[in-house]
């Protein structure tokens, strides 16, 4: 019987298990009824001015325009607070006028119909918005509507199935003002889901302005109540009384100004991250340029010099006279971990880092199947916002499923089947569109192609005249090519696909047919060779197929349905997280070798072969969203901690649950990973809400590439199942990977 050695930790780390590992019952409670000996410090500068704009806020409640959002005084901002009455449009029959506006927390838009005896109210978050186009693009409008009123129209598209609300205003201008306008406001959006410390806090005071049902800009002890549950956390009512008494030092039962800011501290303060600071921390509480350098190279496994220290230090500290000395304070630290920059994800991988000149089937290449599907493949609409949403993810092979269609004009949509159809045409225009968007490098239109000869030759002309010179129609040099050009060569490009190319000839199999005995013939024929591999056509559903299997041996167009969001969707998203969202990622050096030994079963000695010790902590977690709107619901998180990889490598570990804790559960627990070949492994951790009688329902998950990991100390954002970022919601952990002895 082997012995396994408990991995040695860093100071900082087993500093950290000792403080919170004997409270972690109640770790949570504690530290929020603590009161901190340096509370009354005098706050620098940036921090009290942080501080009094957010009073402000939750005294006004944004009803002075653009406080929050950075666009003070702006007029197209003020126009969407004023208003107005705009033609909504369902279908040809279906037109119907509605007040929009935005509302005072510049967060929400709110509807009202104009019904004379039921009048009803709608509100959704700009955080819903996935994109605003003008003009006549969304295939309602397009269908429902004149091409006279083009330039009144526009749409304001979903994340996730949600419909797209189509609109027209009363003029070009008015259109104009309303795209102009929610597109600033939904772009300030994105950038202030920077995990810098403002927006971090922002959610709670938003939560706060919710709890505040008098809208007085005070907190009772009843509103006190709602607020916890809204921040996802459930504590005992007389705990909840003495945390109100603590804070209301005015004894006027409720909590405004000060008290409110004093509640903000006790709330967001974040022990693990007091552990790790005064480790480091050697100047009289603040770190300097050398305490910062020292916890680079030896927790965060960082290469820095002491002029970078420095940088970081102006570039994250709020405060201007900590800065002035050189310092940075345990804010500033906060904030440096929570940026982009030091997150999980390596930031030198999340931009393309990899070699473009290799040729096209040395690539793993992201890649949709039925794409024109936005639900099942028996009776799911067809649409082309389904390859808008495809091309927007990076996805650089795209399925058209081509048929004859009325009128000579050809249309896409599932044979034999109840799902809609749509024209070629439009879809065709669609991906000229959007295809480059977000990767430059090369689409492939992968034709099923069941038309006609007539209608081949409309297809024919409508792809040339569409997409131009950018439709590749001959061999790049001169004469018939042995090999494929690469992404570079081809960027820009569109890149027709059928069922053979020459002498390069292409594999179509659905996955559940193909047959990986021999691994290593089948990686040698991928080296020179692309592979599409594809969901069963039993998949009525739509449903996914575990990809890891296949790019272990070597395929590159391994097709999933991006309609369906699922655990194999989110590993695939993972897969092509990397390398700037380019939807190609290369493969290692031994599948593309015609010569490779490599078996992802056997796991022969070579160079794939570089057994690493995985180690992570998962420490803690901040703001996991309620899984169920009821505002008693409470989250019970647990941790579930995945490999994903060759046989030898998968494995699946989790936490014990955190009860009634979404807001900052705290678990402080270690795993270790046996990973042999690291080029092909993911990491996956998902935040589940643990439930014994029905089954644990998601909460977020984020997926990566092992090679890509930052080491250290790491916040790690989480995404819900549509693949978008949940707003402030993460996990805390602690990673290394070590060579096994």
């Amino acid at each position: 019987m082997s012995c396994i050695r408990r991995p040695s930790r860093s100071k900082s780390q087993e500093s950290l298990y000792k403080a919170q590992s004997k409270k972690m019952k109640s770790v949570n409670a504690k530290f929020l009824g603590r009161l901190h000996v340096d509370y009354q410090r005098t706050f620098g500068l940036q921090r009290l001015l942080l501080r009094l704009r957010c009073l402000r806020c939750l005294r006004v409640y944004s009803r002075r325009v653009g406080l929050h959002t950075g666009l003070e005084g702006d007029g197209d901002l003020q126009f969407l607070l004023a208003g107005g009455d705009l033609l909504k449009v369902r279908s040809s029959s279906w037109k119907k006028t509605r007040f929009f506006k935005l509302q005072d927390d510049c967060k929400t838009l709110w509807t009202e119909s104009k019904k004379t005896f039921f009048k009803s109210n709608q509100t959704f978050s700009v955080d819903d918005i996935s994109a605003v186009r003008q003009g006549r693009q969304s295939e309602g409008l397009k269908k429902y509507t004149e091409e006279t009123v083009g330039p009144r129209c526009f749409s304001i598209i979903f994340k996730g199935r949600r419909k797209n609300l189509d609109l027209i205003a009363s003029s070009e201008e008015e259109a104009r003002r309303w795209v102009v306008g929610l597109d600033k406001r939904f772009t300030r959006e994105l950038q202030s889901k920077e995990r810098d410390k403002r927006s971090y806090f922002s959610w709670i005071f938003n939560c706060m302005r919710k709890a505040d049902k008098d809208v007085d800009g005070k907190l009772s002890q009843d509103e006190l109540k709602d607020l916890l549950h809204y921040i996802n956390m459930d504590v005992e009512d007389d705990y909840a009384e003495m945390l109100f008494k603590k804070c209301d030092t005015s004894k006027s039962g409720y909590l405004s100004g000060p008290e409110i800011a004093r509640f903000y501290d006790l709330l967001t303060h974040r022990e693990e991250i007091d552990v790790i600071f005064s480790e480091y921390a050697k100047t009289t509480g603040f770190m300097s340029a050398a305490d910062l350098q020292t916890f680079l190279q030896q927790e965060q496994r960082e290469t820095v010099t002491l002029d970078q220290a420095h940088r970081l230090i102006d570039k994250y500290e709020p405060d201007d006279k900590v800065k002035e000395k050189k310092l940075l304070s345990k804010d500033g630290f906060l904030m440096y971990l929570q940026h982009s920059e030091s997150s999980v994800l390596d930031p030198r991988h999340a931009v393309v880092f990899q070699d473009m000149r290799r040729p096209l089937q040395e690539y793993y290449i992201s890649s949709s199947h039925n794409t024109y599907l936005l639900e099942d493949q028996l009776k799911g609409p067809s649409s082309t916002e389904a390859y808008i949403k495809a091309l927007l993810l990076g996805c650089r092979c795209v399925e058209l499923d081509c048929w004859d269609g009325s009128d000579g004009e050809p249309v896409i949509y599932h044979g034999y089947t109840l799902t809609s159809k749509i024209l070629f045409k439009d879809v065709i225009r669609t991906i000229h569109d959007y295809a480059f968007k977000t990767s430059e490098y090369p689409v492939i239109l992968s034709l099923e192609n069941h038309c006609c000869v007539a209608q081949q030759r409309v297809m024919a002309q409508h792809m040339s005249s569409i997409l131009g010179p950018a439709l590749l129609t001959e061999p790049l040099g001169d004469g018939m090519p042995t090999n494929f050009p690469s992404p570079e060569d081809l960027k820009g490009r569109f890149l027709i696909k059928g069922k053979r190319l020459t002498k390069l000839e292409t594999l179509y199999t659905p996955e559940a047919s193909l047959a990986v005995a021999d691994a290593t013939s089948f990686i040698r024929h991928n080296a020179d060779k692309l592979s599409r591999i594809y969901p069963a056509g039993s998949r009525t559903d739509s449903s996914n197929y575990n990809p890891v299997p296949f790019w272990n041996v070597g395929c590159q167009i391994v097709a999933l349905n991006f309609q369906t969001r699922c655990a194999d969707m989110s590993v695939y998203q993972g897969r092509f997280l990397v390398n700037g969202h380019s939807g190609y990622v290369l493969k290692p050096s031994y599948l593309r070798d015609p010569t490779s030994e490599f078996d992802p079963i056997t796991l022969t000695r070579g160079p794939w072969l570089q057994h690493k010790h995985l180690h992570i902590m998962v420490i803690s977690g901040q703001q996991l969203p309620k899984v169920k709107a009821k505002m008693s619901s409470i989250v019970d998180p647990l941790v579930r901690v995945e490999v994903h990889g060759v046989p030898a490598d998968v494995a699946s570990k989790e936490t014990v649950v955190v009860a009634n804790n979404g807001f900052n559960p705290a678990w402080n627990e270690n795993f270790q990973f046996d990973v042999y070949v690291p080029d092909l492994a993911l990491l996956r951790l998902q935040v589940e809400d643990h439930d014994s009688a029905s089954g644990n329902e998601f909460i977020g998950q984020y997926t990566l590439p092992i090679t890509s990991l930052q080491m250290g100390y790491r916040h790690v954002p989480l995404l819900n199942k549509n693949g978008d970022p949940l707003p402030s919601s993460g996990l805390f952990v602690h990673i290394m990977l070590t060579d096994a002895q």
